[in-house]
């Protein structure tokens, strides 16, 4: 591990990228095991991975983000709640120009008969989408870590690789088995499902070496990735987790994540 901790950020952030990319992988590769998608497996998982990500978003993110931003000529919260906001903004003007749809049906934000892209480039696209936030905040918790910031250490954003690889398990089976439930075949199923997740690396890359490059934007950047999930936690995964007649139990593991998630951080933070 010691030599993890002497590398560049920029260059932890990428290593960090490519093993929740690897834990896409290893989750698609369900795939080759299970013939037929299970409603209340995809239930545990969506709200799993909710919890994951909803805990990530205030210890991993934005509070060090408020622990940087004292230091700022604004108020405290001014550069957090424009970060956050703007994250927000930025994956609503993704759903809207790019061209996807979710595992449990249209949310509105594709007109697919318009679109001359099949059914499972779409499925694919809005996971895809989805997995940007997340490589953004592992590259900007890095960068905060090798600056120092007051609640932002290489523990933390260890714990944050390690939650955003958990819940991308679970992802990368909710999209390679209804894939294969479609009629495509195991390799294709397996391939899709982890290419959506090869954006990560490329968004841990971009996140530190920004942040780097210009330290005041590190508030805002930290910030940024937490709206950017939250967005995704709203508007697909908890959607998406109460679809089915299991709402109780993938509610139960959306604490579940949850409690994971922060143990994680706080104990390794």
């Amino acid at each position: 591990m010691a030599w993890f901790i002497e590398l560049n950020p920029v260059l932890q952030a990428f290593l960090a990228g490519i093993f929740t990319w690897l834990c896409t992988l290893f989750g698609s590769a369900v795939v080759f095991f299970v013939k037929d998608v299970n409603d209340k497996f995809l239930a545990v998982m969506q709200g799993f991975a909710a919890g994951i990500m909803t805990a990530a978003s205030f210890w991993s993110l934005l509070a060090p983000a408020l622990e940087y931003a004292e230091n700022s000529v604004l108020p405290t919260w001014a550069p957090v709640t424009i970060g956050f906001l703007a994250g927000g903004i930025f994956l609503r003007l993704l759903d809207k120009l790019v061209p996807h749809l979710h595992i449990s049906g249209d949310h509105g934000d594709t007109d697919i008969k318009s679109v001359n892209i099949s059914r499972t480039a779409m499925l694919v696209l809005a996971v895809t989408i989805h997995n940007i936030p997340e490589g953004m905040a592992l590259g900007v918790a890095y960068a905060a870590a090798s600056m120092q910031v007051n609640g932002a250490t290489i523990a933390a954003a260890l714990a944050l690789t390690i939650g955003i690889g958990i819940q991308n398990i679970p992802e990368g089976s909710a999209l390679s088995l209804p894939l294969r439930a479609e009629g495509k075949s195991k390799w294709r199923a397996f391939n899709m499902g982890q290419l959506s997740a090869l954006v990560e690396p490329i968004g841990a890359l971009f996140g530190a070496a920004a942040v780097l490059l210009v330290t005041t934007i590190l508030p805002y950047g930290l910030a940024f990735a937490a709206g950017a999930m939250i967005f995704v936690v709203v508007e697909e995964l908890i959607p998406e987790s109460q679809a089915s007649k299991y709402t109780d139990l993938s509610t139960l593991c959306f604490l579940g994540g949850f409690v994971i998630m922060m143990i994680l951080d706080v104990s390794l933070g």
